[in-house]
């Protein structure tokens, strides 16, 4: 059936497109349930894995602090405590992300599922993004919450992903030559967005 892999930048709204394009072509949608897939073969709980987890801001600033000290974006320094199993909870994750392409497919959000799977030619690989500014208006219309705390969620997310695709696969992850399709999200309405990842992977041949 094929794989979409979706990297979404904080406040591109990936977290309502992917699952809605996943829907749309009838293919299972993978998120929350690779943590756990993770956590099993580890033999940790799953707050654990989740905790280690690319797509979670608390786990993407551990794992930035396995890689050395870095300034906090509020001004604070993250401590550089080693974590020895940062890469132990990489590796799970890719083999989890190579069996689910092997299986049945679907559509990933995260994980920098779009490096893993690079090599796949049965894969569509997306980003969605779009200027700072924008994302971070687009996030607090969604949250309701306090725009100097969504900023301040906004800088670790953005620098923690960076952090992590750039340590383990020496690249940028908003570099366009790494995906098929680049979205601005922030310039379309939402139902546009997921009508051109659908159409898009509808041309490869992905989707039932």
């Amino acid at each position: 059936m094929g794989i979409v892999t979706v990297s979404a930048s904080y406040g591109a709204a990936g977290a309502e497109i992917a699952p809605a394009v996943a829907d749309r072509l009838g293919l299972p949608f993978h998120d929350r349930a690779i943590p756990g897939r993770v956590a099993g073969r580890l033999g940790v709980p799953v707050a654990e894995a989740e905790a280690n987890d690319e797509t979670v801001v608390r786990g993407l600033w551990r794992l930035v602090a396995s890689l050395g000290t870095m300034p906090d974006p509020v001004g604070a320094v993250v401590p550089g405590t080693p974590l020895p199993d940062a890469r132990a909870y990489r590796e799970q994750t890719e083999r989890v992300l190579a069996e689910i392409a092997e299986g049945d497919g679907g559509v990933v959000l995260g994980r920098a599922a779009a490096m893993v799977l690079r090599d796949r030619p049965d894969a569509l690989h997306v980003r969605l993004d779009g200027p700072r500014e924008q994302r971070l208006s687009s996030a607090v219309a969604r949250s309701g919450r306090p725009r100097e705390e969504v900023a301040r969620e906004l800088a670790a997310a953005d620098r923690g992903r960076e952090a992590y695709v750039r340590h383990f696969y020496r690249c940028d992850p908003a570099e366009a030559r790494h995906y098929h399709l680049v979205v601005d999200t922030t310039a379309l309405p939402l139902e546009t967005g997921i009508e051109l990842v659908v159409a898009a992977a509808r041309g490869r041949g992905i989707g039932r």
